[in-house]
């Protein structure tokens, strides 16, 4: 297993072209989310993410309220290259949207004063390990996937569209399907240039 997580790890890369015809069960899929989201590490074990699975049409239409928004929102030079993507991951079987419940976080704020400016930092480091886990699974399984931000457009449009509390800030979505597209080929800084050791 380990050797198969570091294979993942290397080969898990930004796939933006997805289809929907995948054959992982959809309950492989919901058992991936229901563990990383119990056994991704948090502080004080505060557990604050919060996942919303779109399949299918859901998905759809998750994207074209992303792209009103996009529209109404993002400068036009980009417009054209956002609104392709976007086209891109309507294609997909679905989308994961990672949240963060903010109501734990004030109550972590308020009840560990000493820590406070750090809990809204700590949540999203384990949101991140929340992130690539999952992302790094789906790689194990055949599919592919990206990460976007796209949440500071549509935080609130999404809660309200999907009925979602309000206290669930949105801090990314992944859409994920059967790969489509072939990533360019990755390359790496320097390791001696970002890592140093001491004995």
């Amino acid at each position: 297993m380990e050797k198969e997580f570091h294979s993942a790890v290397k080969e898990r890369r930004t796939i933006i072209e997805v289809g929907n015809e995948i054959s992982v069960p959809i309950k492989r899929i919901r058992e991936i989310i229901e563990e990383s989201l119990k056994y991704t590490p948090t502080a004080f074990n505060s557990q604050s993410a919060r996942i919303a699975l779109l399949l299918g049409e859901e998905s759809e239409k998750f994207w074209e309220v992303t792209k009103e928004h996009i529209i109404k929102n993002i400068q036009r030079d980009r417009l054209k290259e956002n609104i392709e993507k976007i086209n891109a991951f309507k294609k997909g079987y679905g989308t994961i949207l990672f949240f963060e419940d903010l109501n734990i976080i004030e109550y972590l704020e308020q009840d560990y004063s000493t820590y406070r400016e750090y809990f809204p930092v700590w949540a999203h480091q384990s949101n991140g390990m929340l992130q690539f886990i999952i992302w790094t699974s789906l790689e194990i399984e055949g599919l592919g996937a990206s990460l976007q931000h796209y949440n500071t457009f549509i935080d609130r449009a999404i809660k309200e569209k999907w009925k979602l509390p309000d206290n669930w800030k949105l801090i990314a979505e992944m859409p994920f399907g059967n790969p489509i597209s072939i990533p360019e080929e990755k390359h790496f800084q320097k390791i001696n240039e970002r890592y140093k050791e001491f004995k």
